[in-house]
C-alpha cells in the first residue's frame, strides 16, 4: 500500500494528447485530481499511468470516468499495483469501460 507521503503527491499533468498521472491513485486524493484533471481532458486520448504507484476502487472509478468523459476511447500506457484486480472485480476492459 503507498505510503501517506505517496497520496500526497498524486499528480496529473498534460503532455499533448496525453493525461500523465503519478504517485498514488487512492480516495484520499481522488477529489483533487478530478479537479485538475477536468479542465485538461478536451481532447486528450491517452492515459499515462508509468508513474502511478498503486490505485485502489476510487482511483480507478476516477480514470474510468475520466476516460468516458473524453467521448471517445482513450488509450492506456502503464498497469500500476492494483488496477488490473480491481478492473476483473468490476467487470471493466482494458478502457476502464463496462464490459
Amino acid at each position: 500500500m503507498p505510503s501517506a507521503e505517496e497520496v500526497g503527491h498524486a499528480s496529473v499533468e498534460r503532455n499533448g494528447e496525453t493525461l500523465r498521472f503519478g504517485g498514488a491513485l487512492l480516495r484520499a486524493g481522488c477529489a483533487t485530481l478530478w479537479r485538475q484533471s477536468l479542465p485538461l481532458l478536451p481532447g486528450v486520448r491517452r492515459f499515462d499511468l508509468q508513474g502511478v504507484t498503486g490505485a485502489d476502487s476510487a482511483g480507478v472509478a476516477l480514470l474510468a470516468e475520466l476516460a468516458a468523459r473524453t467521448g471517445h476511447g482513450v488509450t492506456f500506457d502503464g498497469e500500476p499495483d492494483g488496477l488490473r484486480l480491481l478492473r476483473a472485480a468490476y467487470r471493466l476492459g482494458p478502457a476502464l469501460a463496462f464490459a
